[in-house]
């Protein structure tokens, strides 16, 4: 099923979304602009996304080293490093909530970036294999962890159907241009009863429902990150998606994104005073939500149905 079959192309560099691509719906409310991209919602399901993406070329080259993608990763003596390795010990924990001890099991990570999570499930016992697009950050994955990962879209890396006990989707849905279409042909890769685990930003966490309040008078919201990211995802929309793509959603979990990701630090503030004050207000309330379970970041648990 082609959902994202509405995008028409610009000559801009952009493409426009006619149509939401979880249940079609045309009718959309604008929740507010950024770097020229539009942020709406589906009045219909509610499913929140950039209305004016861009184009499959200009998406592509987000990808790339020439873009900075992933940089930092590539370094194990970056700080970026150390955060996303303690990251993939949380992505780890967050699997085992499913799974229990890991006993072998088969795990794909798509959208595994520079391995690190990969490195840590296998010490944690897990058979682990990775897809990733980017050329440089699939071979440090290779080559510095000595990883079995795929570069390029995992449709091309020939995988068996029903072949891995666990897929996971870690902060890549929300990059996708047609996730409903992904959701429905990752499936097969599952075993009856497989498991597929995805993490994104909770556009209804506490502290992004609040800030934006605050957002739409002063016109500034760090939260959506266009055009990196093309869907805002709450635990009922990607739910909702989810089940739609032939998966029963087993549980949903929230944490908090890093403060430093969030919020920035002290070398960021000193370049946006707008984004100190935006930290000296919300990172308050983003702790709050956490202890609240109203965090902004989002793990949803799902399973292939057994038959």
């Amino acid at each position: 099923m082609d959902h994202g079959a509405s995008i028409t192309a610009m000559p801009n560099g952009q493409s426009t979304v006619e149509r939401c691509n979880h249940c079609g719906g045309t009718d959309h409310a604008h929740l507010f602009t950024k770097q020229g991209y539009r942020l709406v919602r589906c009045r219909n399901c509610d499913l929140a996304f950039i209305a004016n993406p861009p184009d499959a070329k200009a998406i592509a080259a987000l990808y790339t080293a020439k873009a900075d993608y992933h940089d930092q990763l590539l370094d194990p003596a970056s700080a970026s490093f150390g955060r996303m390795q303690k990251v993939a010990r949380q992505h780890v924990s967050m699997l085992r909530r499913s799974t229990g001890s890991a006993n072998g099991l088969s795990v794909l990570d798509i959208g595994c970036s520079s391995g690190l999570f990969l490195d840590e499930a296998r010490k944690a016992g897990f058979a682990v294999k990775g897809a990733e697009i980017s050329p440089e950050s699939s071979a440090f994955a290779r080559d510095h962890f000595g990883l079995d990962v795929h570069t390029g879209d995992w449709r091309d890396a020939g995988y068996a159907d029903a072949s891995f006990d666990v897929v996971t989707l870690f902060d890549v849905i929300e990059h996708l241009t047609d996730p409903q279409a992904e959701l429905e042909a990752i499936i097969r890769l599952l075993k009856p009863g497989g498991l597929l685990l995805q993490s994104t930003p909770d556009i209804d966490g506490l502290s992004p429902r609040l800030s934006y309040l605050v957002a739409r008078r002063i016109d500034y919201w760090p939260h959506p990150e266009p055009p990196w990211h093309l869907f805002q995802f709450s635990a009922r929309t990607l739910g909702d998606m989810t089940g739609k793509a032939g998966y029963r959603v087993t549980r949903a979990d929230r944490t908090m994104i890093g403060l430093d990701y969030s919020f920035g630090t002290p070398e960021s503030w000193k370049a946006s005073p707008k984004l100190l004050g935006y930290a000296l207000v919300f990172a308050p309330v983003a702790v709050i939500g956490n202890w609240l379970g109203k965090g902004d970041w989002l793990y949803l648990a799902a399973r292939r149905p057994q038959q």
